[in-house]
C-alpha cells in the first residue's frame, strides 16, 4: 500500500481542472502573456497531488562492447532524465546486479521489488528498458482512470496471451506496477520461472509445452509473464491490463521510418492554431502547455489524426508514447542478425533527436535535422 507523501518530486502533475480543460480555454491560458516570477512574485511552479510514480531503469556495471554503446546508454538515460523532469517524478537508474543469477533480462525483477520496498510512497513502480526511448514528453499515462482497478500495466493483447497462447503476445520491457501486496506477490512468482530456481530448466521445457510459438526451452522473463497471465487469470490475470490501444512501447522497425512525418505534421498543425502553442514557456508550465497542445491536435478540423500516445494504423501521426529498440543492442554491439547496425543506429538517433527537439523547444533551439547533432535557434 502507498505511504505518506514525501517532499520530493514522485507524482505525475495533475492535468488542469474541468473547468479549463476545453481546447478553447486551454489555448486562452497559454496565449495569455506568458507568466514569469519577475512580474507574477504570487506564480508558483510547485506541482500539485498526483499519481506518485518512480520511474526504474538501469544497465550492466561495465563498459560497453559495442563502439558508441556507452554514449548511446547515456543519451537513452538523458530521454528518461528530461521526461522525469518534466513531469515531476523521481528516477532511479541501476547498475548493479542485485541477484547474481537473475542476469541478461531476468536482472530487472529483483531491482524493481527493491524499489517497491525502499520507496513505499510510490504508488506506482514504472519499469523501462535502457533501449527504450520515451518519444512523445507530453504524454503521461492514464493511471487514475483507465488503470485505475489494476495493479500490473504491460503492452500487448488479451487475444495473443488467452487464446493464441503466444510468447509475444505481450512484451515485458516496459510496464507499470502497483507498488502493493498483490505485485510484491507476483514478482516474488515471476522471478520464481527464473535463473536463480532450482527448476529454471524444468521451467523452461513447460513453458515451450505451453506457448504455441516459443521456439526454444529457455524460460525467459516474457514468456514466463505470458504464462503466468494464462495460468492464472483470476489470480494474476484479471488484475492486468494490457494495453495495445496506444504506444505503450511500440516497436521501433514499425516506427521511425514515420517519426518525420508525425514531426511534420505536429508543426503545421501548430502553425494552424496560433503562436501561442509554440512559445516559449518556462519548463515548470510543461503541464499547461502539453495539455494545450494535445487539446488542439485532438480536433478533426486542423488537428492530427491517432489517440494521444499514438497508434498502430496506418492513418494515425500522433507521436509514439515509447519507442523500444528491442534486439538492437546498443551496448552489445551487435543487434539480432534481422536487422543491420546502420538500421538500428539511425533509428535511435532519429527517436532520440524527436525527443530532445521538444525538450529544446523551452531552451529556444532544436536539432538541425533528423539525423543533426548540432542545434539551431527556434523560429516562432
Amino acid at each position: 500500500v502507498a505511504g505518506p507523501s514525501l517532499p520530493f518530486p514522485t507524482s505525475f502533475p495533475q492535468q488542469p481542472q474541468e473547468a479549463d480543460s476545453s481546447s478553447d480555454g486551454l489555448y486562452a491560458r497559454v496565449a495569455a502573456a506568458p507568466r514569469t516570477f519577475y512580474d507574477d512574485p504570487k506564480l508558483s511552479y510547485a506541482r500539485g497531488p498526483g499519481e506518485r510514480v518512480v520511474m526504474l531503469s538501469g544497465s550492466q556495471s561495465y563498459p560497453c562492447a559495442g563502439d558508441g554503446g556507452d554514449h548511446m546508454l547515456l543519451r537513452f538515460l538523458k530521454n528518461k532524465v528530461d521526461y522525469a523532469r518534466l513531469h515531476g517524478i523521481e528516477l532511479l537508474y541501476n547498475t548493479a546486479l542485485l541477484q547474481p543469477r537473475m542476469v541478461a533480462y531476468w536482472a530487472k525483477i529483483p531491482v524493481v521489488r527493491a524499489a517497491m520496498l525502499a520507496h513505499p510512497e510510490a504508488e506506482w513502480v514504472w519499469w523501462l528498458d535502457a533501449d527504450a526511448v520515451i518519444t512523445d514528453m507530453d504524454f503521461a499515462p492514464p493511471l487514475a482512470t483507465r488503470y485505475k482497478e489494476y495493479n500490473l500495466v504491460v503492452h500487448g493483447w488479451d487475444r495473443e496471451v488467452y487464446e493464441a497462447r503466444s510468447w509475444v503476445g505481450l512484451n515485458a520491457g516496459v510496464f507499470l506496477i502497483r507498488n502493493c501486496q498483490w505485485s510484491l506477490d507476483f514478482m516474488d512468482a515471476w522471478a520464481s520461472m527464473g535463473p536463480a530456481s532450482p527448476e529454471y530448466a524444468r521451467w523452461g521445457k513447460t513453458l515451450k509445452a505451453t506457448l504455441s510459438d516459443k521456439p526454444d526451452a529457455e524460460s525467459d522473463d516474457q514468456s514466463a509473464l505470458a504464462y503466468l497471465l494464462l495460468k492464472n487469470p483470476k489470480k494474476w490475470g484479471a488484475r492486468t491490463y494490457l494495453e495495445h490501444e496506444y504506444y505503450f512501447q511500440g516497436y521501433w522497425a514499425e516506427i521511425v521510418d514515420r517519426l518525420d512525418g508525425v514531426a511534420a505534421r505536429y508543426r503545421a498543425a501548430e502553425r494552424r492554431f496560433g503562436p501561442a502553442l509554440r512559445r516559449r514557456h518556462a519548463e515548470g508550465e510543461h503541464a499547461l502547455y502539453a495539455a494545450a497542445r494535445n487539446a488542439a491536435l485532438r480536433k478533426k478540423a486542423g488537428g492530427v489524426p491517432g489517440p494521444d500516445g499514438g497508434g498502430q494504423k496506418a492513418s494515425y501521426w500522433r507521436r509514439p508514447f515509447v519507442t523500444h529498440f528491442t534486439g538492437c543492442n546498443p551496448c552489445g554491439g551487435r543487434p539480432n542478425e534481422i536487422y543491420s547496425n546502420e538500421s538500428c543506429a539511425e533509428g535511435m538517433r532519429r527517436a532520440l533527436n524527436l525527443a530532445d527537439d521538444q525538450v529544446l523547444r523551452a531552451y529556444g533551439f532544436r536539432h538541425a535535422g533528423p539525423l543533426k547533432d548540432d542545434v539551431r535557434p527556434l523560429l516562432v
